[in-house]
């Protein structure tokens, strides 16, 4: 049915546009004398200019409706020139936007076609150009002239909104008619014709909260006192629709989330009214007892809540301070507790909001209180000292076992258990005090010396006798109090001088005393000269009374020959009580001065050689006779090398040495031979050397018949007999030696007895008498001695 209501409009709309065409040609056939719009001549294809003439038809603007899908293509119009006279002599030509792509014209009947479904929404109007040319010379008869072909809109567009999805906000217990959001939709269809973009909103979803104004799209809370505790958020649906929301019309529709924000419309409220907390009495100030909390429904700034103590007998005893993360208020300990005088304890907390909105104060007040009770719990606390310290006095030198002080501790809990004492050796190293472990005295053990230590600093430990583990600790002072036990002495290890031309009564040195005493036994100082010198003819003292006293010169006149150094006794005594006096002396050298009173010399023997010899002439004599010791020292020296030594060395000992040969030796060029000369002569380790010059006690008379003969050629017989000569000679030592031989050295003029190179080298030697030499040389007279018999077999 609804295609067939498109296709009677199509074919209206037609039958319109053919009725305007109509009554166009018949205005222009009733104005045919009327001239063109466009000017008075143009020129032809020729170049000829044509004159315009009377146009026979003339049309403003077709239309043609937009989305028509009928089987045939839709007459847009009908051209027609009064000098068409039907002969087919006249050609039409349609030039311009879409021609002969989607508008098509019959040259000989001038009817425009659309061939193509048109969207207005794509393209709302073309603009064509119509000319009547000649068919056969293509001669234009009239001028072109332009004409629109206007699409006509159907309501073919739902109405689209700008966002498929809106979010706002607006705040809980607001008015009716409240500003939420506003929400637009646009239609694609012509807003000039008809209907088809006349928009109108209505809402679909959110009632009854929140309603929808038709024309503008604006969305308003409808409901008052809306709670976002209650709910939160909200959806909204929206919808809008064309053809001023009549029916046939077509919609669009979006979804609005709306949240309802947050005001400060709910007080603080405890959920219960009273807490019950504890803590230890052994607990610092600091630590926290235990937690309370408020609920507010709100939320951010609006449900922040401050905590405050406002009543109760525990305000001094305890604070609270508020945690914002938690929102919750923390009770901590302001003052230490004592479980023996208070054992509980009361509080009236207040929550409060800290941000109020003046529009909801009628909600309030916006505050709770709550009753918070705190029970303090026995703990077995160490013992405590009756004071945080103690100071103590006591004299030096005091004997042993003298009273230095008390110290004083007690349990606090309830059992009140018995307290020991001891103390911290590590304070008291030395061990001069020793406490009683029942009463705490304090006494020493040996004498105290303040100029040593003046002030002694230890640590007293109380324990319970039941309980180890509870032990408090308290400082102990104790000042060791002066007594006048130290004499002043000198200041320092004053010498004086004074000069042989002093005059009298003249000052020559000041003098002041150092007393290791406190200053009540020290100064104020006096000086004296002991009672028997009080009259000495040589110097006097003066007493400044500012602890120094000055040495005057008494006489006139001093003389380094005669005495040069003078010892002066001087009393010195403190202020103490009793006073302490010593006796200090002080050395007082004469001195040779100018007249000015410079010091020049101080040296008495100086002095006296000046009548004698002088310097220089000393020094010369010295260097003369230093001189003198050097030759006489020389000259003993070089005698004492050119006598002949009495030693007999063992270079120079020309009796026979035995010489055993362990190995090859180097010859006479080996000088890395080892000569063990201790066993030469083992005489010589303990001192014994023979001396020439003295002849020994003992003469050896070799045996009879041990001599070999002189012609004997029985070398194994000389050399044994050479050997029990040696060792049977009680008169010297065993000249046996051991000589061992690093390398083989170069130049021998025996030459070599190595048979290495026998078989390769010619010797010129004969070997034969090797035969008479006995057994021991047999293997070398069988090596060298049978050479003929070897040469005779090969």
């Amino acid at each position: 049915p609804k295609m067939k209501e498109d296709n009677c409009l199509h074919a209206a709309l037609i039958c319109l546009g053919m009725l305007c065409y109509s009554h166009a040609v018949t205005t222009e056939k009733l104005n045919h004398a009327r001239p063109s719009l466009h000017g008075h001549h143009e020129k032809g294809k020729e170049g000829q200019v044509l004159h315009r003439s009377k146009r026979g038809w003339v049309w403003n603007q077709f239309f043609v409706i937009e989305e028509y899908t009928g089987p045939d293509p839709v007459l847009v119009g009908r051209l027609h020139s009064d000098i068409d006279s039907g002969d087919g002599n006249i050609k039409y030509i349609l030039s311009g936007e879409g021609a002969g792509i989607i508008f098509v014209i019959d040259d000989k009947s001038g009817n425009i076609h659309a061939t193509k479904t048109l969207d207005r929404e794509e393209r709302a109007q073309y603009t064509l150009t119509a000319q009547a040319v000649d068919r056969n010379t293509n001669r234009p008869l009239e001028p072109p002239s332009e004409f629109i072909v206007k699409v006509q809109d159907i309501n073919d567009n739902p109405p689209e909104f700008l966002h498929e999805n809106y979010h706002a906000n607006v705040p809980e217990r607001s008015n009716v008619g409240t500003s939420v959001i506003q929400v637009t939709a646009s239609d694609a269809d012509d807003p000039t014709y008809g209907n088809s973009a006349k928009l109108v909103y209505s809402i679909l979803e959110g009632q009854p909260y929140f309603s929808v104004e038709a024309q503008t799209g604006i969305i308003r809370t409808a409901l008052p006192n809306m709670d976002r505790e209650a709910k939160e958020e909200y959806h909204v649906v929206i919808q809008a629709k064309d053809m001023g929301g009549h029916m046939g019309g077509l919609s669009g529709t979006t979804k609005v989330t709306i949240t309802l924000t947050d005001v400060n419309d709910n007080p603080p409220k405890f959920p219960q009214s009273v807490y019950q907390m504890s803590v230890s009495e052994a607990a610092v100030p600091g630590e926290e007892v235990g937690r309370v909390k408020a609920k507010d429904p709100d939320i951010g700034e609006n449900g922040l809540v401050a905590y405050s103590i406002i009543d109760g007998d525990g305000v001094d005893m305890f604070e609270i301070t508020t945690d914002y993360e938690t929102q919750e208020g923390v009770v901590k300990l302001k003052k230490l507790l004592d479980f023996e005088t208070k054992k509980s304890y009361s509080l009236k907390v207040e929550a409060a909001n800290v941000h109020i909105d003046p529009k909801f104060i009628s909600n309030g007040p916006f505050k709770d209180t709550v009753t918070v009770k705190v029970s303090v719990e026995d703990a077995d606390e160490p013992p405590v000292f009756l004071k945080p310290s103690y100071i103590f006095e006591v004299q030096e030198n005091a004997a042993s076992g003298t009273v230095v002080g008390k110290v004083h501790a007690k349990d606090p809990d309830a059992a009140n258990s018995a307290i020991r004492y001891s103390i911290d050796r590590h304070t008291d190293l030395e061990r001069y005090f020793i406490i009683n472990a029942e009463d705490g005295n304090i006494k020493t053990i040996k004498a105290l010396d303040r100029e040593e230590i003046a002030w002694h600093n230890i640590s007293v430990f109380a324990v319970e006798v039941h309980k180890q583990h509870q032990e408090a600790k308290v400082p102990v002072a104790i000042k060791v109090v002066d007594v006048n036990d130290n004499a002043p002495k000198f200041a320092a290890a004053y010498e004086a001088f004074v000069c042989e031309n002093a005059r009298s009564n003249q000052q020559f040195i000041t003098i002041s005393a150092d007393d290791k005493d406190d200053s009540a036994n020290g100064p104020r100082f006096i000086f004296s000269l002991p009672p028997e010198i009080i009259h000495n003819p040589n110097f006097t003292l003066r007493d400044n009374r500012d602890n120094t006293a000055s040495v005057l010169v008494r006489r006139e006149g001093f003389s380094r020959q005669k005495q040069d150094l003078y010892l002066l006794p001087i009393v010195i005594s403190d202020g103490g009580l009793p006073p302490l006096s010593s006796t200090n002396t002080l050395t007082i050298r004469v001195c040779g001065c100018d007249s000015n009173g410079s010091l020049l010399s101080c040296n008495a023997e100086a002095y006296m050689l000046n009548a004698g010899l002088s310097t220089g002439a000393l020094v010369a004599i010295l260097t003369c006779i230093v001189i003198l010791l050097v030759i006489v020292v020389l000259f003993v020296t070089l005698k004492r090398q050119k006598k002949e030594p009495l030693i007999v060395f063992e270079e120079e000992d020309v009796r026979e040495n035995i010489i055993t040969y362990d190995d090859e030796g180097g010859g006479e060029e080996d000088t890395e031979a080892f000569d063990i000369a201790t066993l030469q002569n083992p005489d010589g380790i303990n001192g014994f050397i023979p001396r020439k010059d003295i002849k020994p006690e003992y003469q050896y008379m070799p045996r009879p018949g041990l001599r070999p003969a002189p012609n004997s050629v029985d070398v194994d017989d000389f050399i044994n007999t050479r050997i029990q000569e040696a060792d049977n000679d009680p008169t010297a030592p065993p000249y046996d030696s051991i000589q061992i031989y690093g390398y083989e050295g170069r130049g021998s003029v025996a030459g070599s007895l190595s048979s290495l190179e026998s078989a390769t080298t010619d010797s010129d030697l004969d070997y034969d008498y090797l035969q008479n030499w006995g057994p021991r040389f047999k293997k070398l007279a069988d090596l060298y001695g049978s050479k003929d018999t070897f040469d005779d077999d090969s």
